[in-house]
């Protein structure tokens, strides 16, 4: 069963046992502010045998697109512990994030890794098209490295998204994508 607690109810040894899982799944390619874009949102939790095997978040961001800014259910940290990969806690995780996606914001998004890709398609994220860019402090910035890294997640009654049009996320320090 997943839990879902909001970054204000992880306790201290919570924090610690995502950040643990994180650098254990991406093998230490996962620093500070990866850490920070995590939090503040609403983290899902799956446990087995007393350990954290799987987790992801989703916490709010401002996008822009067709001249008009939508609030984004924006999914980070998604990772499930090696020893217990091929079980079904990706989809469990990502099945409750996109549940809290559909119910609280205007569309959903993630910048996806090679290997997370299938794990999105075949949960029916749709690839980004058009260009990305962020709403940087010089102003809006053109990120043509996460052209093909993004994916989207229309909701149920929420915006129409041109996909081949341009996507721009607000900025924040290290990846903004």
């Amino acid at each position: 069963m997943t839990s879902a607690i909001p970054t204000a109810r992880l306790s201290i040894e919570q924090r610690a046992d995502i950040r643990r899982l994180m650098d254990l799944a991406f093998l230490g390619n996962f620093d500070d502010d990866d850490f920070d874009h995590a939090l503040g949102g609403l983290h899902f939790l799956v446990e087995r045998q007393g350990t954290l095997v799987a987790h992801a978040a989703v916490v709010q961001r401002s996008f822009l697109h067709g001249d008009r800014a939508h609030r984004c259910g924006y999914v980070e940290a998604v990772a499930v512990h090696p020893d217990w990969r091929g079980q079904g806690h990706a989809a469990e995780v990502m099945a409750a994030a996109e549940n809290t996606i559909d119910r609280s914001y205007d569309l959903g998004a993630l910048s996806a890794s090679t290997a997370g890709r299938g794990l999105y398609v075949a949960r029916g994220w749709l690839p980004w098209l058009g260009r990305t860019a962020v709403l940087a402090p010089e102003g809006l910035t053109l990120t043509p490295e996460d052209d093909d890294s993004t994916f989207v997640r229309p909701v149920p009654g929420g915006p129409t998204l041109d996909r081949d049009g341009t996507l721009a996320c607000d900025y924040r320090n290290g990846d903004v994508w």
